[in-house]
Formats: C-alpha cells, structure tokens, sequence
C-alpha cells in the first residue's frame, strides 16, 4: 500500500496507526480539546491513561534552544539558514539535520519548530537570514535535506510559515494578494517538494492572511492543497498566538493552537462542539494526526517510533565550523597591488607564496607577511539573527580568536574601526549576573545565573521553586568588569519597574509601561531604553544590579518575565577610530575589515527600512582601502547590503550569520586551509533602488504581490538591471572549464575539469530557459529557471562527471483557468552554468507531454 505521497506503508506505519485509534477511543471530549489547545509555552499535555508522554517543542532552526529562553543552557549554534543554503548540498543540509535532532533529543525534545521555507521575496525582509532563497527550487532541496535529517533522527519537524509569511510588517494581520499561479510556482511549491521527497511530520500555519483568509482558517490551502492533493498526514500548528477563531481554525485545518493552555481549543472548542457549531469527528481528526506525531517520536506507549536506529552522533562544533566555511561566497578577488603581481589576493600566504608554494613573482617564499584586522564584528562576531531564531552556544569564535589562534605571534594586528553597535544591547562581555527571585514579601523563591543580561522566561520556565503567582521581583546581581575606560551607557528593556545600581549608587529608579505595536512581541518585549551612564576604567571590577518589578498582565495568553540589563561602552570619536584603522591598515601586508549589521536590523518583528550597513562602516572600508591595495572585506550579515565601495576593494568575503565557530572557519578559508564552498542564493543588489521587487509594507491592510511569478533572478532578467553580484554567483580558488554537455528532458550529463593548481569544490547549476517562439496562448515566463544543480569536487587536473535529473514539474506552469498544473511543450535551452549569468555550455531539447 502507497500513500498519496508515494511513499510505502509499513507494517510499522500501520502498527502505529492502531495504537492511535486505540488511544483515540478512550478520550472524551474535553481530554481531546486540552490536548489540542496545548499545555504551555512549548508543550503538550500528557495523558497518563492512555500512554501518553507530554510532546516538547522548541525553536531552530540553527539550533534547539530547548524549553528554556537563556544562556544557562547552552546549544550548538550552526550558521544561518541563508549560510546552510549557500552551500547548494542538500545532503550537508541532512547532516546539519541529523546534528539539531541529537541536540534535540539531549535537550528532552521531540519536535523542532523549522525549517523556515518562505522565500527571499524582497530584500528588505526583517527574517531574510532565516530563510534559504528566492528560488523555490533550491529552497524546497535544501529543506528536504534538513527535514530528512532531523526526522532521521528521530524528531519531527514543522515546516514553516505555510504559506506567504515574506515579510514581517504587520504579520499579524496582513492580507497578502498572491494570485493562484505565483502561489502554486513560487510560495508554494517548497512546501510541496518537502512533503513529497521527505513527509514532514509537522507544518506551522503563518500569521498573516492569503487573498482574504487567515493561514490558521484557511481551509482551500490546509485541507484541500496539503492534506488532500499533496497527501500530508502530519499535524498542523499555530504560530505563537495566530489562532483567533475556534470553529474557524478547527474547520480549516489547524490540529494545535499554541501556546497553552489559553487558546482558541480547549474549553472554548468543547463548548463549539455542545453547541453544533462543529462535530466531534472533526476534533477526532486533529486529535488522531497529533497522537500520530506522538507515535512517531516514541511518547505513545506501544506504538513503534518511527526511527529505531538512530545516526552516528555527529560533533557539533566540527560540523559548524564545516558548514560555515562550506558556505562562504567569495564574490570578488582581484589581483593585488603593485607588490603582488597581480595575484588574487585570496587566500592570504604569509610567507609572501602563493597557494602553490611559488613567490608572486617565481622567486623562493618573501619574508612573513602581518594582517592587520579590523572591525567591532571581527571582535564581538555577529553569529546569528535576532527573534525566535536565537539560541545561545556555550562558546564563540570570533574573527580576532579564529586568526589569532592560526597566525603566528605578531602576525595579526586588531582595531576597532568604526563600530556599528550605536544602540545599547544585552550585556554579555565582563558580566557575571545571578537572578534572584523574590516574593511579595522579600522571600527568596529561586535563582539562576543569566549570562548575556537576558531574562527571558515563559510558561513554566522558572527557576526551580519559582511560579507566577508568588514572583514579585527578580534583581540581576553581579560586577561587571570593563574592557575599556570611558563613560560606559546602561539601560533596560521590558515592561515594569526598574531599580539599576552601578557601583553602589542608584542610577535610575522608574518602570516602563506597555507600548504600542501590531506585533504583541514587539509590543511586550520593547525596545532599548537608556537609563544612565557612568565612567569606569578599564579592568577595575564593579557591583551592579538591575531590580525588576515584575509587570503582569491579566487573562494574558502568555504568563512570561522578559526583560534585559544593557550596555554600550565608552563611545568613541568615528574619525579616529578610522585613523587609527588606517594606521594599522598601512603597516600590514593586508587588510581584512569585518562589517556587519546588528539585531536592530535584522530580526523577527519587523522589516528593514534599507540596504546600509549601520554606522560609519563605509567610510572605514573606503579609507582603509585607499591605505593597503591588499584590502578583504568579510560581509558578516544574513542578508543582502549595499556595498558601495565594491570596486575599491581587492577581496570580497560575505560570512552570512556564521555560527559559533564562524571565526575559525574564516581563518581555514583566509589562509587557505580550506576553499570558500558558497554561490549566493539569492541576488544581491547594487542598492535598494535597483530591486525589482522590494515592497514590504501593506497598503489598507493588503500588500499585494503584483510582481507574479517574476522575483528574484527572475525580475532581475525582466527588468534588464545588473545587480552587483548575481544568483548562483560565487568564486573558489582554482578554475573550471566545462567541457561537455549532454542534455535530454530527463536529465543533464556535465563533464567538467580542475584546471587549476589545488582541489576545489564547485557547483554546477542547470539552468532551463525555453526558446522565444512560445504559442500565443502560453503565459508569460521567466528567461530562465533553475531546475537542477549538484555540488562536485576534483582534484588539481582531474576531470568529473555529474548527472542532475530534470523533474517534469521544470516544465510546468499552473494553469489558472483549469486549475492544474500543465505541461509546455516545445524546445528548450538547457545551460550548464557557474551562476544564472555565467553559462558556460548548453544544449536544446523537445519537450513533449
């Protein structure tokens, strides 16, 4: 027996199946709608009678964070979606699944709340970094890798945001315009590759609204696209707080309201019931998928779990140090100045050699070169984006410890330069804070040490001994030891009220009430609030505590304590700090200048207003420049930025969001210990105004994407605008000629040759573009479209040869008046190529139904 997915029922699935029912048969009504509404901020309830463990969810989707919000309880931090896709390996992409669920399982968890599968719609999007591309093909192969991978090891999944959710501005009640032919090719088409190629247990059901109905309502898409023609058979979830209709969601699809236990389920949908306003089988139905899901990950007594042998466990910090440096895109590298020859610049010799072992100009090995590194990102790393994407690893590796550790003593030189970090921010660095607890009376109820500054609890995550009901205040105690003398900021963020000492001496005492904001996150959790400053000098260590009254608020759906302690030390004078840069700069034989965005400009909750890099970074880049001909600039953001000074530079490096080993992955590739691995998956734009598609903001409450199936590569070729660095674009450190192309409507057979001095990694990309003399009556489409790719590697000389299917969906539109997918007959170009404007062979094949 198959399912409607294809995949075969086995005598597992169908023991699996009869335990469900068999537990299903002994709930009554109102253990069925508890068990739908959930139990807390991340979990299930269990039900003894019936074999039933409590089912634990927590965020990703680089990491498993676990039920507690805080660095306390540390997890392995891997690069960011947008990294993992770069590196075009669906099977590193299974891998870094496989590491997320041993996490998953140590941390006492069974479904992790990714992947995220939206797509890179605009630039501008506030979570661009947590997603993988603007194509759907590339994003559909690499979730099936990741969803693969987890599952694999026993944990679920939960696809996510189904479907439309590619902006953050009002996303809670945004009505996005999407007409059925873009909806089926672009947004919804991930989705549909994922639960074919890898049944995911689990997709979450967005906030926003698709042509007039909200996701966790939207019957036509939920019941009849994803159960009934893709034949899914897992739960769906809520995003946190989307459900607003008890019948509504019910009826139209959604299996789980979270977080409990204050939802639209519960004792809201047993009186929906008694009233007839639904019927008990529909409730049967969303109780069975969610006992199912239960079954798999082994908490349903005598079901067989659907993974029995679990994955070789996998090293978490050499596997993210792997993906980082395997997703690097080099996007220039030019010669060097008038002392290199015109070599590239990358990757860095110290001995003045190039990566043969040959001077640039034939003679024996130059004297040790020096690098003098720059940038407050190359300090305090930029590893991941802000939201419910964050995690918290027990290490960091930044650039300046990467380098440092690799290089020789007096090799590397550090400066500032001009530090984006204008706002204040959790304080992490030279903090040592415990929380107490305390009731109403002064009672001690608990504490817990907090490093980062960072109180983040919800539900029942409490210290141990702490509910609440008694909690009254918490107060974050400790010193804090400066790295620099000068008149350091301290400030709060959170609602309530305040008491902050430094050094014995209250500094503020106030509170803060509730702000406005469509976003009730964005509107608990506020932004940053100075609230004093103090002079201190450097290595003298001093008291500080900040004394939180807790602020609760009635019938709230979430019971949570959030607030942080925050800093922003000494500020200094831009210009100096670039002269100084510049001084450092003129001395090395290179330069490598770190820029980088910051959480108030990439994170979940809102969008970006521009394409800059915050601060005075373009000026530093420019002069540091004009100092050293041998000037690397490393992109340390999850998504595109604007980088004027492209042409003035002789390397380009973007690092994305690396993780925490991101800093030792950069000195494997600097040094040339390892080749960047990346190609962009998604274009990057010479500025903002050049974007075909950049709209974020909805007009009357709808934001209608009137751009059809034409984003991304594919506007970009329609508009006839170059961009700075195109889809697919990226660069290694040998070459590569294709030598042939074999072509038919099946699949593409690429022979292609290392022509250069070292092993190298490269990414053949199929491109399908069809040829102009399309019937009148064929809609318009793109140029070209990816439809295929493979990763392939080959020694100095050695030649390789690839096979890449081609799926028949490559030649398909949907039809709107039908209703159907269809298939365009005719001739087509296939191209082999290194990016979507660097073709290097093609082939024609005849296309027929």
């Amino acid at each position: 027996m198959a399912s409607v997915t294809g995949a075969s029922t086995t005598r597992a699935d169908q023991a699996r199946e009869a335990v469900v029912e068999a537990a299903l048969g002994k709930l009554d009504l109102d253990a069925k709608a508890r068990l739908l509404a959930g139990q807390d901020m991340w979990s299930l309830p269990g039900i003894p009678e019936i074999g039933l463990a409590s089912l634990v969810m927590s965020d990703g989707p680089i990491g498993v964070r676990g039920v507690r919000w805080t660095a306390d309880d540390p997890s392995v931090a891997l690069p960011s979606p947008t990294a993992l896709a770069a590196a075009w390996d669906p099977e590193l992409a299974r891998r870094a699944g496989q590491l997320l669920a041993q996490e998953a399982r140590r941390k006492g968890v069974h479904v992790l709340l990714a992947p995220t599968v939206n797509l890179h719609r605009s630039p501008l999007g506030g979570r661009h970094f947590e997603a993988y591309s603007e194509d759907p093909y590339l994003t559909g192969e690499i979730g099936t890798g990741y969803v693969r991978g987890v599952q694999d090891g026993g944990v679920g999944t939960t696809v996510k945001h189904f479907v439309a959710n590619d902006a953050e501005t009002d996303r809670f009640t945004v009505d996005n315009i999407v007409s059925p032919r873009p909806l089926r090719e672009l947004y919804l088409a991930p989705f549909e590759a994922i639960v074919a190629q890898a049944r995911p247990w689990g997709i979450m059901a967005a906030y926003n609204q698709v042509n007039g109905s909200t996701m966790t309502e939207h019957r036509h898409l939920q019941n009849e696209v994803l159960r009934g023609e893709w034949g899914f058979d897992g739960y769906v979830v809520s995003d946190w707080l989307a459900a607003r209709s008890t019948v509504g969601a019910l009826l139209g699809g959604l299996d789980v309201a979270m977080p409990g236990p204050t939802t639209v389920y519960g004792e809201a949908l047993v009186a929906a019931v008694g009233a007839g306003e639904v019927a008990e089988h529909a409730v049967d139905d969303a109780v069975r998928r969610v006992l199912r899901l239960a079954a798999r990950v082994g908490i349903l007594d005598g079901a067989p779990p659907a993974v029995t042998e679990l994955p070789a466990p996998l090293d978490g910090e050499a596997l993210a140090r792997e993906v980082a440096r395997r997703s690097f895109v080099l996007v220039r590298n030019e010669g060097r100045g008038d002392s290199g020859g015109g070599r590239p610049v990358l990757p860095i010799t110290l001995d003045g050699t190039a990566p043969d072992g040959t001077a640039p100009d034939g003679t024996a090995p130059g004297r040790t070169g020096t690098i003098a590194l720059i940038g407050a990102a190359a300090r305090d790393a930029r590893i991941l984006g802000g939201g419910s994407a964050v995690v918290f690893p027990d290490h960091i590796v930044s650039p300046l410890d990467g380098l440092t550790r690799a290089l020789p003593e007096g090799a590397l030189t550090y400066s500032l330069g001009a530090d984006p970090n204008e706002e204040l921010a959790d304080a992490d660095k030279g903090f040592e804070l415990t929380a107490v607890c305390r009731a109403a009376d002064g009672r001690v109820l608990g504490t817990s040490t907090v490093p980062g500054g960072r109180v983040q609890w919800a539900g029942a995550d409490l210290p141990e001994g702490v509910t609440h009901e008694e909690l009254h205040t918490v107060e974050l105690t400790g010193r804090f030891t400066p790295r620099e003398s000068g008149e350091h900021a301290f400030g709060t963020r959170g609602l309530g009220g305040f008491v902050l000492t430094v050094d014995g001496d209250t500094v503020f005492d106030g509170a803060e009430e509730l702000g406005l904001s469509s976003d009730p996150f964005e509107a608990f959790f506020g932004g940053p609030v100075e609230r004093a400053r103090a002079g201190l000098t450097e290595g003298e260590k001093v008291e500080i505590s900040l004394l939180h009254t807790v602020h609760k608020i009635p019938d709230a759906p979430i019971k949570a304590v959030a607030f942080s302690l925050l800093h922003l030390g000494p500020r200094h004078d831009p210009d100096e700090l670039i002269a100084r840069a510049v001084e450092a700069a003129r001395a090395a034989d290179t330069a490598v200048v770190v820029v980088a965005t910051t959480e108030r400009v990439e994170s979940e909750g809102f969008d970006r207003a521009d394409l800059r890099l915050p601060g005075r970074q373009d000026d530093l880049v420019r002069a540091v420049a004009a100092a050293n001909p041998n000037t690397v600039v490393v992109v340390n953001t999850g998504s595109p930025v604007e980088l004027p000074w492209r042409e003035e530079v002789a390397a380009i490096l973007l690092s994305w969001f690396p993780g925490q080993e991101g800093g030792a992955a950069l000195a494997d590739v600097l040094l040339g210990a390892a080749e960047p691995g990346g190609r962009l998956p998604t274009t990057w734009p010479v500025a903002l105004a050049d974007a075909p598609v950049s709209a974020t903001t909805p007009a009357d409450g709808e934001l209608h994407y009137t751009e059809g199936v034409f984003i991304g590569y594919r506007a970009w070729e329609r508009a006839g605008t170059t961009p700075a660095y195109p889809f697919g674009h990226g660069l290694g450190y040998t070459d590569w000629e294709y030598e042939t192309l074999t072509a038919t409507p099946s699949d593409a057979r690429v022979r292609l040759r290392n022509t250069g001095t070292r092993t190298g990694r490269e990414v053949v990309q199929i491109y399908l573009a069809p040829v102009p003399g399309r019937s009148p009556d064929t809609p318009e489409r793109p140029a070209r479209w990816l439809a295929g790719f493979a990763p392939v590697e080959a020694e100095s000389g050695q030649s390789v040869e690839v096979r890449i299917p081609l799926r028949r969906r490559a030649f398909e539109i949907w039809d709107e008046e039908s209703g159907a997918w269809s298939f365009v007959p005719g001739t087509y170009e296939v191209q082999a190529a290194r990016s979507v404007t660097d073709r290097r062979l093609n082939g024609l094949v005849e296309a027929r139904a």
